[in-house]
């Protein structure tokens, strides 16, 4: 019976409040950069104090209102684009290894320790496991990036004892 842990709505939800605080100052930027010149804008003081009061020249400030909403719109994308691609991982502790990605898996006779102290506390924890070559590995997995981890954990320390 394989366990699934797919990927914490923690995670996700931040990069939805990271996407949305993107698209917010790229609004402002762009409304402070572009709209202020209007008389009948709320923020016609900022461009004149930028601007008019300036003799006609844009100060930084104002250089940075009018350059950066391109940026922060591109970034809001990015992180979109990531979010979409994360969304479907899950972590899968199958009968005989620990399943992260394709190429990513870990055989439970592999496993040699699972500290597990700051579970409940925190909600990590980090097992010790060799490579292919020998070497050994800690991996921390944590309830901030997988939900269901506690039956992992459950699972994992009864396959390896």
């Amino acid at each position: 019976m394989a366990i699934e842990a797919p990927i914490s709505k923690f995670k996700k939800d931040n990069f939805r409040i990271s996407i949305g605080i993107c698209l917010a100052v790229a609004i402002v930027f762009a409304y402070d950069g572009y709209l202020s010149k209007y008389e009948w804008s709320k923020r016609y003081s900022f461009y004149k104090e930028q601007v008019l009061d300036n003799d006609g020249k844009p100060t930084p400030t104002m250089v940075f209102n009018q350059k950066s909403p391109p940026f922060f719109v591109g970034a809001a994308v990015l992180l979109w684009v990531y979010l979409l691609s994360i969304k479907s991982r899950k972590l899968i502790a199958d009968d005989n290894e620990l399943v992260f990605n394709d190429s990513d898996r870990i055989p439970y006779d592999s496993i040699e320790k699972v500290d597990r102290t700051y579970f409940d506390k925190k909600g990590f924890f980090v097992f010790t496991y060799k490579d292919k070559s020998g070497k050994e590995i800690d991996r921390k997995l944590s309830d901030r990036t997988y939900d269901n981890l506690g039956a992992v954990l459950d699972h994992i320390v009864a396959k390896i004892t």
